[in-house]
Protein backbone atom coordinates (compact mmCIF):
# COMPACT_ATOMS: atom_id res chain seq x y z
CA UNK A 1 0.00 0.00 0.00
CA UNK A 2 1.13 3.34 -0.55
CA UNK A 3 1.71 5.81 1.68
CA UNK A 4 2.95 9.38 1.65
CA UNK A 5 4.93 11.20 4.92
CA UNK A 6 6.08 14.88 5.70
CA UNK A 7 8.96 15.63 6.53
CA UNK A 8 9.86 14.86 10.10
CA UNK A 9 10.18 18.79 10.82
CA UNK A 10 6.52 19.27 10.52
CA UNK A 11 4.02 18.96 12.92
CA UNK A 12 0.23 19.16 11.96
CA UNK A 13 -1.91 21.74 13.60
CA UNK A 14 -3.66 18.56 14.50
CA UNK A 15 -1.00 16.00 15.78
CA UNK A 16 -2.68 15.19 19.16
CA UNK A 17 -6.25 14.02 16.93
CA UNK A 18 -6.51 11.43 14.66
CA UNK A 19 -6.25 11.70 11.15
CA UNK A 20 -9.75 10.02 10.11
CA UNK A 21 -9.18 9.48 6.65
CA UNK A 22 -5.89 7.55 5.94
CA UNK A 23 -6.19 3.97 4.48
CA UNK A 24 -2.09 3.57 4.91
CA UNK A 25 0.09 4.62 8.29
CA UNK A 26 3.79 5.59 7.57
CA UNK A 27 5.30 2.52 9.58
CA UNK A 28 8.71 0.60 9.53
CA UNK A 29 6.77 -2.47 9.73
CA UNK A 30 5.27 -3.33 7.21
CA UNK A 31 1.47 -2.02 6.10
CA UNK A 32 -1.37 -4.43 5.01
CA UNK A 33 -2.58 -3.15 1.67
CA UNK A 34 -6.29 -1.89 1.42
CA UNK A 35 -8.73 -2.31 -1.39
CA UNK A 36 -9.70 0.92 -3.67
CA UNK A 37 -12.97 1.22 -3.54
CA UNK A 38 -14.99 2.46 -6.64
CA UNK A 39 -17.10 5.98 -5.58
CA UNK A 40 -19.94 7.52 -7.49
CA UNK A 41 -18.53 10.79 -6.95
CA UNK A 42 -16.13 12.80 -7.22
CA UNK A 43 -12.90 11.23 -5.44
CA UNK A 44 -13.54 7.76 -6.21
CA UNK A 45 -10.79 6.29 -4.38
CA UNK A 46 -9.62 7.02 -1.13
CA UNK A 47 -5.81 6.87 -0.65
CA UNK A 48 -4.53 9.36 2.15
CA UNK A 49 -1.52 10.51 3.65
CA UNK A 50 -0.11 11.48 7.09
CA UNK A 51 2.13 13.45 8.76
CA UNK A 52 5.12 11.56 10.41
CA UNK A 53 3.82 13.79 13.90
CA UNK A 54 0.14 12.36 13.38
CA UNK A 55 -0.62 10.19 16.02
CA UNK A 56 -0.91 5.91 15.57
CA UNK A 57 -4.25 5.55 17.13
CA UNK A 58 -6.36 4.43 14.38
CA UNK A 59 -3.53 1.59 13.88
CA UNK A 60 -4.46 -1.64 14.56
CA UNK A 61 -1.52 -4.21 15.33
CA UNK A 62 -2.11 -7.50 13.92
CA UNK A 63 -1.52 -10.97 14.81
CA UNK A 64 1.46 -11.50 12.22
CA UNK A 65 2.72 -8.24 13.23
CA UNK A 66 1.29 -5.94 10.10
CA UNK A 67 0.05 -2.90 10.54
CA UNK A 68 -3.94 -2.25 9.40
CA UNK A 69 -5.55 1.12 9.67
CA UNK A 70 -8.81 1.51 11.46
CA UNK A 71 -10.72 4.60 10.23
CA UNK A 72 -13.36 6.76 11.91
CA UNK A 73 -17.03 6.73 10.61
CA UNK A 74 -19.16 9.96 10.14
CA UNK A 75 -22.72 10.59 11.28
CA UNK A 76 -23.32 10.88 7.31
CA UNK A 77 -22.01 8.63 5.77
CA UNK A 78 -24.45 6.27 3.75
CA UNK A 79 -24.80 2.66 5.08
CA UNK A 80 -24.28 1.09 1.61
CA UNK A 81 -21.01 2.11 0.71
CA UNK A 82 -17.69 0.99 2.59
CA UNK A 83 -16.85 4.37 4.55
CA UNK A 84 -14.28 4.76 7.53
CA UNK A 85 -15.05 2.91 10.64
CA UNK A 86 -14.73 -0.30 8.58
CA UNK A 87 -11.99 -2.40 8.68
CA UNK A 88 -10.74 -4.25 5.42
CA UNK A 89 -7.72 -6.20 4.52
CA UNK A 90 -7.20 -6.81 0.25
CA UNK A 91 -7.87 -10.31 -1.02
CA UNK A 92 -4.70 -12.19 -2.38
CA UNK A 93 -6.45 -11.57 -6.10
CA UNK A 94 -6.54 -7.62 -5.74
CA UNK A 95 -3.29 -7.43 -3.73
CA UNK A 96 -1.71 -8.98 -6.79
CA UNK A 97 -3.37 -6.28 -8.98
CA UNK A 98 -1.97 -3.49 -7.01
CA UNK A 99 1.42 -5.20 -7.11
CA UNK A 100 1.09 -4.90 -10.58
CA UNK A 101 0.30 -0.46 -10.60
CA UNK A 102 2.86 1.04 -12.32
CA UNK A 103 5.96 1.38 -10.49
CA UNK A 104 6.12 4.56 -9.69
CA UNK A 105 3.20 4.56 -7.05
CA UNK A 106 5.40 3.06 -4.17
CA UNK A 107 4.54 6.73 -3.11
CA UNK A 108 1.70 9.37 -3.31
CA UNK A 109 1.00 12.44 -4.71
CA UNK A 110 -1.19 15.49 -3.89
CA UNK A 111 -2.21 18.31 -6.73
CA UNK A 112 -3.20 21.36 -5.41
CA UNK A 113 -5.42 23.49 -7.70
CA UNK A 114 -6.19 26.83 -6.54
CA UNK A 115 -10.00 27.52 -8.53
CA UNK A 116 -9.54 31.60 -9.15
CA UNK A 117 -6.21 31.76 -9.08
CA UNK A 118 -6.24 35.32 -10.28
CA UNK A 119 -7.89 36.64 -7.02
CA UNK A 120 -6.79 38.46 -4.17
CA UNK A 121 -7.35 35.47 -1.55
CA UNK A 122 -5.43 33.50 -3.81
CA UNK A 123 -2.33 35.83 -3.88
CA UNK A 124 -2.35 36.93 -0.58
CA UNK A 125 -3.48 33.75 1.37
CA UNK A 126 -3.75 30.72 -0.47
CA UNK A 127 -0.25 30.27 -2.33
CA UNK A 128 1.73 32.40 0.56
CA UNK A 129 0.33 29.82 3.04
CA UNK A 130 1.21 26.68 0.95
CA UNK A 131 4.59 28.10 0.37
CA UNK A 132 4.70 28.14 4.44
CA UNK A 133 4.09 24.57 4.97
CA UNK A 134 6.20 23.73 2.25
CA UNK A 135 8.77 26.03 3.90
CA UNK A 136 8.12 23.97 7.50
CA UNK A 137 8.38 20.50 5.23
CA UNK A 138 4.48 19.31 5.96
CA UNK A 139 3.75 19.11 2.29
CA UNK A 140 4.08 15.74 1.28
CA UNK A 141 7.13 14.98 -0.67
CA UNK A 142 5.66 14.70 -4.46
CA UNK A 143 3.50 17.58 -4.79
CA UNK A 144 2.24 20.43 -7.57
CA UNK A 145 0.29 23.31 -7.14
CA UNK A 146 -1.61 24.49 -10.24
CA UNK A 147 -3.67 27.79 -10.83
CA UNK A 148 -6.72 27.92 -12.57
CA UNK A 149 -8.83 30.84 -13.94
CA UNK A 150 -10.35 32.47 -16.65
CA UNK A 151 -7.13 35.36 -17.06
CA UNK A 152 -4.80 33.97 -20.18
CA UNK A 153 -1.50 33.41 -18.11
CA UNK A 154 1.61 31.59 -18.39
CA UNK A 155 3.94 29.55 -15.83
CA UNK A 156 6.13 32.01 -15.38
CA UNK A 157 3.82 35.25 -15.08
CA UNK A 158 1.95 32.86 -12.64
CA UNK A 159 5.21 32.62 -11.07
CA UNK A 160 6.52 35.85 -10.92
CA UNK A 161 2.84 37.82 -9.16
CA UNK A 162 3.01 34.62 -6.60
CA UNK A 163 6.50 35.70 -6.04
CA UNK A 164 5.70 39.26 -4.91
CA UNK A 165 3.39 38.08 -2.02
CA UNK A 166 6.15 35.18 -0.32
CA UNK A 167 7.87 35.90 2.49
CA UNK A 168 10.25 33.97 4.66
CA UNK A 169 8.65 35.26 7.94
CA UNK A 170 9.19 31.74 9.53
CA UNK A 171 11.91 31.26 11.64
CA UNK A 172 14.26 33.61 9.09
CA UNK A 173 16.25 30.60 8.11
CA UNK A 174 19.11 30.96 5.91
CA UNK A 175 18.32 28.85 3.29
CA UNK A 176 14.94 30.95 2.04
CA UNK A 177 15.44 32.32 -1.40
CA UNK A 178 16.42 28.53 -2.45
CA UNK A 179 13.09 27.19 -0.81
CA UNK A 180 11.69 29.84 -2.59
CA UNK A 181 12.83 28.71 -5.95
CA UNK A 182 11.51 25.33 -5.22
CA UNK A 183 8.29 26.22 -4.30
CA UNK A 184 7.67 27.94 -7.77
CA UNK A 185 9.16 25.35 -9.92
CA UNK A 186 6.10 23.27 -8.39
CA UNK A 187 3.45 26.41 -9.31
CA UNK A 188 1.92 25.89 -12.63
CA UNK A 189 -1.07 28.22 -14.27
CA UNK A 190 -3.84 26.78 -16.80
CA UNK A 191 -6.26 29.03 -17.96
CA UNK A 192 -10.05 28.18 -18.10
CA UNK A 193 -13.79 28.61 -17.87
CA UNK A 194 -15.32 27.52 -14.40
CA UNK A 195 -18.38 26.08 -16.20
CA UNK A 196 -16.20 24.26 -19.66
CA UNK A 197 -15.78 20.75 -18.92
CA UNK A 198 -13.63 20.92 -21.88
CA UNK A 199 -10.98 23.34 -20.09
CA UNK A 200 -11.22 20.96 -16.64
CA UNK A 201 -10.57 17.75 -19.23
CA UNK A 202 -7.21 20.01 -20.35
CA UNK A 203 -6.18 20.59 -16.38
CA UNK A 204 -6.88 16.95 -15.82
CA UNK A 205 -4.45 16.20 -18.40
CA UNK A 206 -1.54 18.03 -17.22
CA UNK A 207 -2.55 17.15 -13.73
CA UNK A 208 -1.53 12.94 -14.61
CA UNK A 209 2.18 14.62 -16.20
CA UNK A 210 3.33 15.68 -12.91
CA UNK A 211 1.37 12.38 -11.33
CA UNK A 212 3.75 10.36 -13.10
CA UNK A 213 1.42 7.36 -12.48
CA UNK A 214 1.56 7.90 -9.04
CA UNK A 215 -1.53 7.29 -6.70
CA UNK A 216 -3.11 10.56 -7.50
CA UNK A 217 -4.75 12.64 -4.76
CA UNK A 218 -6.43 15.88 -5.36
CA UNK A 219 -7.37 19.05 -3.32
CA UNK A 220 -9.49 21.57 -5.27
CA UNK A 221 -9.77 25.24 -3.82
CA UNK A 222 -12.50 27.07 -4.54
CA UNK A 223 -11.62 30.70 -4.72
CA UNK A 224 -14.18 32.08 -6.88
CA UNK A 225 -17.70 33.72 -6.17
CA UNK A 226 -20.47 31.58 -4.30
CA UNK A 227 -22.56 31.85 -7.60
CA UNK A 228 -20.64 29.34 -9.75
CA UNK A 229 -19.42 27.16 -7.30
CA UNK A 230 -21.30 24.58 -8.23
CA UNK A 231 -20.37 24.57 -11.86
CA UNK A 232 -16.67 24.50 -11.04
CA UNK A 233 -17.79 21.35 -8.72
CA UNK A 234 -19.30 19.88 -11.41
CA UNK A 235 -16.65 20.44 -13.78
CA UNK A 236 -13.95 19.02 -11.54
CA UNK A 237 -16.35 16.05 -10.83
CA UNK A 238 -16.97 14.98 -14.58
CA UNK A 239 -13.52 15.84 -15.87
CA UNK A 240 -10.80 16.35 -13.48
CA UNK A 241 -11.46 14.16 -10.16
CA UNK A 242 -8.61 11.64 -8.83
CA UNK A 243 -8.83 8.31 -10.29
CA UNK A 244 -6.97 6.69 -7.97
CA UNK A 245 -6.89 8.51 -5.01
CA UNK A 246 -8.77 10.93 -2.71
CA UNK A 247 -10.62 14.29 -4.11
CA UNK A 248 -11.55 17.19 -1.91
CA UNK A 249 -12.97 20.44 -2.26
CA UNK A 250 -12.60 23.58 -0.07
CA UNK A 251 -15.41 25.63 -0.60
CA UNK A 252 -14.81 29.59 1.03
CA UNK A 253 -17.73 31.18 2.49
CA UNK A 254 -20.25 32.65 2.14
CA UNK A 255 -22.28 29.36 2.27
CA UNK A 256 -25.56 31.55 1.18
CA UNK A 257 -27.34 34.19 2.61
CA UNK A 258 -30.26 32.56 4.15
CA UNK A 259 -31.30 28.89 5.30
CA UNK A 260 -32.98 28.32 1.88
CA UNK A 261 -30.13 29.59 -0.57
CA UNK A 262 -27.21 27.44 1.76
CA UNK A 263 -29.69 24.38 1.60
CA UNK A 264 -29.86 24.74 -2.23
CA UNK A 265 -26.50 25.00 -2.26
CA UNK A 266 -25.53 22.23 -0.17
CA UNK A 267 -27.82 20.10 -2.51
CA UNK A 268 -26.48 20.80 -5.91
CA UNK A 269 -22.85 20.38 -4.37
CA UNK A 270 -23.94 16.78 -3.39
CA UNK A 271 -24.96 15.81 -6.47
CA UNK A 272 -21.14 15.71 -7.20
CA UNK A 273 -19.41 15.40 -3.77
CA UNK A 274 -19.89 13.52 -1.21
CA UNK A 275 -20.48 15.06 2.56
CA UNK A 276 -17.09 14.18 3.97
CA UNK A 277 -15.31 15.52 0.67
CA UNK A 278 -16.33 19.22 1.25
CA UNK A 279 -14.43 20.80 3.34
CA UNK A 280 -16.42 24.14 4.52
CA UNK A 281 -13.51 26.71 5.47
CA UNK A 282 -14.15 29.49 8.19
CA UNK A 283 -10.43 30.63 8.81
CA UNK A 284 -11.28 31.88 12.18
CA UNK A 285 -11.57 28.33 13.39
CA UNK A 286 -7.96 28.12 12.23
CA UNK A 287 -6.84 30.57 14.12
CA UNK A 288 -4.54 29.99 17.32
CA UNK A 289 -6.04 31.21 20.39
CA UNK A 290 -10.02 29.89 18.90
CA UNK A 291 -7.69 26.03 18.52
CA UNK A 292 -6.58 26.98 21.97
CA UNK A 293 -10.06 27.22 23.73
CA UNK A 294 -10.35 23.36 23.84
CA UNK A 295 -7.15 22.91 25.23
CA UNK A 296 -8.00 25.66 28.04
CA UNK A 297 -11.11 24.79 29.44
CA UNK A 298 -10.72 20.77 28.81
CA UNK A 299 -6.93 20.03 30.67
CA UNK A 300 -6.97 23.19 33.08
CA UNK A 301 -8.99 22.18 36.23
CA UNK A 302 -9.53 25.53 37.26
CA UNK A 303 -11.59 26.43 34.20
CA UNK A 304 -14.16 23.75 33.64
CA UNK A 305 -15.91 23.67 37.20
CA UNK A 306 -16.31 27.34 36.60
CA UNK A 307 -17.30 27.24 32.57
CA UNK A 308 -21.33 27.18 33.81
CA UNK A 309 -24.15 29.73 34.79
CA UNK A 310 -23.14 29.21 38.50
CA UNK A 311 -20.12 30.61 38.02
CA UNK A 312 -20.12 33.01 34.55
CA UNK A 313 -22.28 36.23 34.43
CA UNK A 314 -21.73 36.69 30.49
CA UNK A 315 -20.11 36.18 28.04
CA UNK A 316 -18.84 38.39 24.65
CA UNK A 317 -17.59 37.78 21.60
CA UNK A 318 -16.27 41.17 20.06
CA UNK A 319 -14.91 41.82 15.99
CA UNK A 320 -13.97 44.95 15.33
CA UNK A 321 -11.88 46.53 12.05
CA UNK A 322 -11.16 49.67 11.65
CA UNK A 323 -11.25 50.55 8.31
CA UNK A 324 -14.18 50.21 6.50
CA UNK A 325 -15.33 47.99 3.01
CA UNK A 326 -12.61 49.77 0.69
CA UNK A 327 -13.90 48.72 -2.39
CA UNK A 328 -15.30 45.64 -1.37
CA UNK A 329 -19.01 47.84 -1.04
CA UNK A 330 -20.14 45.73 -3.90
CA UNK A 331 -19.81 42.51 -2.27
CA UNK A 332 -20.12 43.43 1.32
CA UNK A 333 -23.71 45.31 0.68
CA UNK A 334 -25.25 41.88 -0.40
CA UNK A 335 -24.64 40.26 2.62
CA UNK A 336 -23.57 42.57 5.87
CA UNK A 337 -21.86 42.31 8.74
CA UNK A 338 -24.44 39.63 10.40
CA UNK A 339 -23.76 37.35 7.56
CA UNK A 340 -20.31 38.51 6.60
CA UNK A 341 -18.81 38.29 10.14
CA UNK A 342 -21.47 36.98 13.36
CA UNK A 343 -23.34 34.03 11.55
CA UNK A 344 -19.96 32.49 10.95
CA UNK A 345 -17.22 33.57 12.93
CA UNK A 346 -18.53 35.04 16.13
CA UNK A 347 -21.34 31.75 15.88
CA UNK A 348 -18.47 29.22 15.52
CA UNK A 349 -16.41 30.33 18.32
CA UNK A 350 -19.53 30.57 20.81
CA UNK A 351 -20.50 26.93 20.03
CA UNK A 352 -16.66 25.70 20.73
CA UNK A 353 -16.97 27.41 23.93
CA UNK A 354 -20.36 26.72 25.00
CA UNK A 355 -19.92 23.20 23.84
CA UNK A 356 -20.01 20.09 26.15
CA UNK A 357 -17.30 17.76 26.52
CA UNK A 358 -16.58 15.52 23.79
CA UNK A 359 -16.71 11.79 23.94
CA UNK A 360 -13.02 12.58 22.17
CA UNK A 361 -11.08 14.73 20.01
CA UNK A 362 -12.51 13.16 17.08
CA UNK A 363 -13.59 15.67 14.52
CA UNK A 364 -17.30 14.19 14.15
CA UNK A 365 -17.63 13.93 17.85
CA UNK A 366 -16.45 17.74 18.48
CA UNK A 367 -18.52 18.66 15.16
CA UNK A 368 -21.42 16.56 17.23
CA UNK A 369 -21.64 18.90 20.55
CA UNK A 370 -21.21 22.35 18.64
CA UNK A 371 -24.45 21.41 16.44
CA UNK A 372 -26.29 20.34 20.14
CA UNK A 373 -25.00 23.92 21.43
CA UNK A 374 -26.72 25.99 18.19
CA UNK A 375 -29.85 23.69 18.35
CA UNK A 376 -30.17 24.43 21.93
CA UNK A 377 -30.05 28.30 21.14
CA UNK A 378 -33.06 30.34 21.95
CA UNK A 379 -34.44 32.45 18.28
CA UNK A 380 -32.66 35.70 18.28
CA UNK A 381 -35.60 38.56 19.09
CA UNK A 382 -35.38 41.63 16.54
CA UNK A 383 -35.20 43.44 20.05
CA UNK A 384 -32.13 41.84 21.03
CA UNK A 385 -30.38 42.81 17.65
CA UNK A 386 -29.31 46.73 17.49
CA UNK A 387 -27.80 48.03 13.81
CA UNK A 388 -25.47 50.50 12.59
CA UNK A 389 -23.93 52.04 9.48
CA UNK A 390 -20.21 54.32 9.86
CA UNK A 391 -21.12 57.85 8.52
CA UNK A 392 -18.07 59.98 7.13
CA UNK A 393 -15.90 62.05 9.85
CA UNK A 394 -13.15 64.06 9.90
CA UNK A 395 -10.44 63.68 12.23
CA UNK A 396 -6.85 65.59 13.06
CA UNK A 397 -7.54 67.01 9.64
CA UNK A 398 -8.31 63.87 7.68
CA UNK A 399 -11.20 62.93 6.19
CA UNK A 400 -12.61 59.58 5.94
CA UNK A 401 -15.80 58.18 4.07
CA UNK A 402 -19.24 57.19 4.89
CA UNK A 403 -20.03 53.69 4.12
CA UNK A 404 -22.55 54.98 0.96
CA UNK A 405 -19.72 57.24 -0.34
CA UNK A 406 -18.49 54.15 -1.34
CA UNK A 407 -19.24 54.21 -5.41
CA UNK A 408 -20.45 50.49 -5.40
CA UNK A 409 -22.55 50.85 -2.78
CA UNK A 410 -26.45 52.56 -3.24
CA UNK A 411 -27.10 55.90 -1.97
CA UNK A 412 -29.86 54.91 0.02
CA UNK A 413 -28.13 51.15 1.34
CA UNK A 414 -29.68 49.90 4.62
CA UNK A 415 -27.04 47.27 5.04
CA UNK A 416 -25.26 47.13 8.23
CA UNK A 417 -21.80 47.60 9.24
CA UNK A 418 -21.97 47.25 12.88
CA UNK A 419 -24.08 44.59 14.59
CA UNK A 420 -24.35 43.83 18.38
CA UNK A 421 -26.85 41.06 19.53
CA UNK A 422 -28.08 38.89 22.51
CA UNK A 423 -28.71 35.44 22.68
CA UNK A 424 -29.23 32.60 25.09
CA UNK A 425 -28.29 28.65 24.72
CA UNK A 426 -31.56 27.33 27.02
CA UNK A 427 -30.19 24.23 28.24
CA UNK A 428 -28.64 23.47 31.81
CA UNK A 429 -25.37 24.71 31.63
CA UNK A 430 -25.97 28.43 29.99
CA UNK A 431 -29.63 29.11 30.84
CA UNK A 432 -30.04 32.49 31.40
CA UNK A 433 -26.38 33.72 31.10
CA UNK A 434 -26.59 36.21 27.89
CA UNK A 435 -24.04 35.40 24.75
CA UNK A 436 -23.20 39.48 23.53
CA UNK A 437 -22.09 39.27 20.24
CA UNK A 438 -20.41 42.88 18.83
CA UNK A 439 -19.08 43.42 15.26
CA UNK A 440 -18.78 46.62 13.16
CA UNK A 441 -16.25 47.86 10.15
CA UNK A 442 -14.49 51.70 10.55
CA UNK A 443 -14.36 51.52 14.28
CA UNK A 444 -11.67 52.79 16.63
CA UNK A 445 -9.60 49.71 16.86
CA UNK A 446 -9.18 46.19 15.31
CA UNK A 447 -9.62 43.45 17.63
CA UNK A 448 -11.59 40.06 17.86
CA UNK A 449 -11.44 38.67 21.47
CA UNK A 450 -13.54 36.60 23.91
CA UNK A 451 -14.35 37.90 27.08
CA UNK A 452 -15.60 36.17 29.82
CA UNK A 453 -17.16 37.87 32.64
CA UNK A 454 -17.37 35.93 36.03
CA UNK A 455 -20.07 36.68 38.70
CA UNK A 456 -19.82 39.14 41.69
CA UNK A 457 -18.41 37.56 44.94
CA UNK A 458 -21.31 36.73 47.31
CA UNK A 459 -20.87 38.80 50.58
CA UNK A 460 -17.56 40.49 49.52
CA UNK A 461 -15.73 41.16 52.29
CA UNK A 462 -14.09 43.89 50.46
CA UNK A 463 -16.74 45.75 48.72
CA UNK A 464 -16.64 48.75 50.50
CA UNK A 465 -13.31 49.25 48.48
CA UNK A 466 -14.32 49.19 45.58
CA UNK A 467 -17.35 51.49 45.99
CA UNK A 468 -20.73 51.27 44.30
CA UNK A 469 -19.21 50.19 41.21
CA UNK A 470 -19.02 46.19 42.10
CA UNK A 471 -18.53 45.41 38.25
CA UNK A 472 -14.95 46.86 39.04
CA UNK A 473 -14.59 44.01 41.37
CA UNK A 474 -15.41 41.55 38.72
CA UNK A 475 -12.85 38.79 37.50
CA UNK A 476 -12.72 38.55 34.08
CA UNK A 477 -11.45 36.02 31.33
CA UNK A 478 -10.01 37.65 28.01
CA UNK A 479 -8.88 35.65 25.21
CA UNK A 480 -7.58 37.91 22.81
CA UNK A 481 -7.67 35.98 19.17
CA UNK A 482 -5.56 39.09 17.41
CA UNK A 483 -3.97 41.23 17.27
CA UNK A 484 -0.95 40.83 19.97
CA UNK A 485 -2.69 37.08 20.71
CA UNK A 486 -3.47 36.57 24.31
CA UNK A 487 -4.91 35.08 27.59
CA UNK A 488 -4.88 37.07 30.01
CA UNK A 489 -7.45 36.86 33.92
CA UNK A 490 -8.41 40.07 35.94
CA UNK A 491 -8.09 39.74 39.25
CA UNK A 492 -8.33 42.01 42.25
CA UNK A 493 -5.07 42.34 44.30
CA UNK A 494 -3.95 44.58 47.42
CA UNK A 495 -0.89 47.46 45.91
CA UNK A 496 1.67 47.37 48.61
CA UNK A 497 2.03 49.73 51.18
CA UNK A 498 0.49 49.93 55.06
CA UNK A 499 -3.17 50.78 53.76
CA UNK A 500 -5.43 48.48 52.48
CA UNK A 501 -5.76 50.06 48.57
CA UNK A 502 -6.86 47.37 46.18
CA UNK A 503 -6.00 47.32 42.43
CA UNK A 504 -7.16 45.80 39.26
CA UNK A 505 -4.39 43.26 38.14
CA UNK A 506 -3.67 41.16 34.81
CA UNK A 507 -2.14 37.38 34.90
CA UNK A 508 -0.95 37.41 31.61
CA UNK A 509 0.40 35.35 28.55
CA UNK A 510 1.26 36.95 25.91
CA UNK A 511 1.77 34.97 22.91
CA UNK A 512 4.95 36.99 21.61
CA UNK A 513 6.39 37.37 25.07
CA UNK A 514 6.38 33.78 25.71
CA UNK A 515 6.85 32.00 22.63
CA UNK A 516 9.29 32.81 20.34
CA UNK A 517 7.62 30.84 17.29
CA UNK A 518 5.82 32.97 15.01
CA UNK A 519 2.06 31.56 15.14
CA UNK A 520 1.07 29.96 11.87
CA UNK A 521 -1.69 31.87 9.58
CA UNK A 522 -5.02 30.57 9.73
CA UNK A 523 -4.83 28.88 6.39
CA UNK A 524 -1.86 27.43 6.52
CA UNK A 525 -3.48 25.24 9.55
CA UNK A 526 -6.47 24.56 7.38
CA UNK A 527 -4.81 23.62 4.04
CA UNK A 528 -2.72 21.16 6.25
CA UNK A 529 -6.07 19.68 7.58
CA UNK A 530 -7.39 19.41 4.42
CA UNK A 531 -4.58 17.89 2.99
CA UNK A 532 -4.20 15.36 6.09
CA UNK A 533 -8.18 14.58 5.96
CA UNK A 534 -8.84 16.36 9.44
CA UNK A 535 -12.40 17.65 9.32
CA UNK A 536 -12.21 18.99 12.86
CA UNK A 537 -11.88 22.52 12.09
CA UNK A 538 -14.16 22.75 9.23
CA UNK A 539 -17.94 22.89 8.84
CA UNK A 540 -20.81 20.01 8.64
CA UNK A 541 -23.96 20.80 6.48
CA UNK A 542 -25.66 20.05 9.77
CA UNK A 543 -24.04 22.33 11.45
CA UNK A 544 -24.28 25.21 9.18
CA UNK A 545 -28.27 24.32 8.98
CA UNK A 546 -28.54 25.00 12.40
CA UNK A 547 -26.70 28.35 12.17
CA UNK A 548 -28.58 29.70 9.52
CA UNK A 549 -31.84 28.61 11.19
CA UNK A 550 -30.77 30.76 13.74
CA UNK A 551 -30.01 33.95 11.99
CA UNK A 552 -32.44 33.32 8.81
CA UNK A 553 -36.01 34.95 10.69
CA UNK A 554 -34.39 37.77 12.25
CA UNK A 555 -32.57 38.74 8.95
CA UNK A 556 -35.73 38.72 7.00
CA UNK A 557 -37.56 40.52 9.50
CA UNK A 558 -34.79 43.43 9.18
CA UNK A 559 -34.90 43.18 5.70
CA UNK A 560 -38.59 43.48 5.32
CA UNK A 561 -39.16 46.09 7.88
CA UNK A 562 -36.73 48.14 6.07
CA UNK A 563 -35.42 49.20 9.63
CA UNK A 564 -32.56 51.74 9.78
CA UNK A 565 -29.41 51.62 11.02
CA UNK A 566 -27.82 53.66 14.12
CA UNK A 567 -25.46 55.90 12.50
CA UNK A 568 -21.95 56.20 13.78
CA UNK A 569 -18.61 58.32 12.86
CA UNK A 570 -16.31 56.66 11.03
CA UNK A 571 -13.57 55.48 13.67
CA UNK A 572 -15.65 55.82 16.54
CA UNK A 573 -16.67 53.11 19.07
CA UNK A 574 -20.11 52.21 17.03
CA UNK A 575 -23.93 52.93 17.85
CA UNK A 576 -24.99 54.12 21.46
CA UNK A 577 -27.92 51.94 21.33
CA UNK A 578 -25.25 48.68 21.73
CA UNK A 579 -24.52 50.25 25.13
CA UNK A 580 -28.30 50.35 25.54
CA UNK A 581 -28.56 46.68 24.92
CA UNK A 582 -25.80 45.38 27.15
CA UNK A 583 -27.62 47.60 29.97
CA UNK A 584 -30.62 45.49 29.34
CA UNK A 585 -29.28 42.53 31.03
CA UNK A 586 -27.08 44.44 33.21
CA UNK A 587 -23.90 43.91 31.25
CA UNK A 588 -21.15 46.72 30.61
CA UNK A 589 -18.98 45.88 27.35
CA UNK A 590 -15.04 45.04 28.40
CA UNK A 591 -13.92 46.65 25.38
CA UNK A 592 -14.50 50.11 26.86
CA UNK A 593 -13.88 49.44 30.15
CA UNK A 594 -10.71 52.50 32.16
CA UNK A 595 -8.35 49.56 31.73
CA UNK A 596 -8.37 49.02 28.39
Amino acid sequence: MATLSSSKHCCSSSSVYSSSSSFGFHQPQRNIPFPVVSQKRLGSKSVSWQSKCSPSSNVILMQDGALATKRVATDEAPPSKLKEGLLSVTPPEEHKQLMNFDTNADKSTVSITVVGASGDLAKKKIFPALFALYYEDCLPEHFTIFGYARSKMTDAELRNIVSKTLTCRIDKRENCSEKMEQFLKRCFYHSGQYDSQQNFVELDKKLKEHEAGRVANRLFYLSIPPNIFVDAVKCASLSASAANGWTRVIVEKPFGRDSESSAALTRALKQYLEEDQIFRIDHYLGKELVENLSVLRFSNLIFEPLWSRQYIRNVQLIFSEDFGTEGRGGYFDHYGIIRDIMQNHLLQILALFAMETPVSLDAEDIRNEKVKVLRSMKPIRIDDVVIGQYKSHTKGGVSYPGYTDDKTVPKDSLTPTFAAAALFIDNARWDGVPFLMKAGKALHNRRAEIRVQFRHVPGNLYNRNFGTDLDRATNELVIRVQPDEAIYLKINNKVPGLGMRLDRSNLNLLYKARYSKEIPDAYERLLLDAVEGERRLFIRSDELDAAWSLFTPVLKELEEKKITPEYYPYGSRGPVGAHYLAARYNVKWGDIGVDE
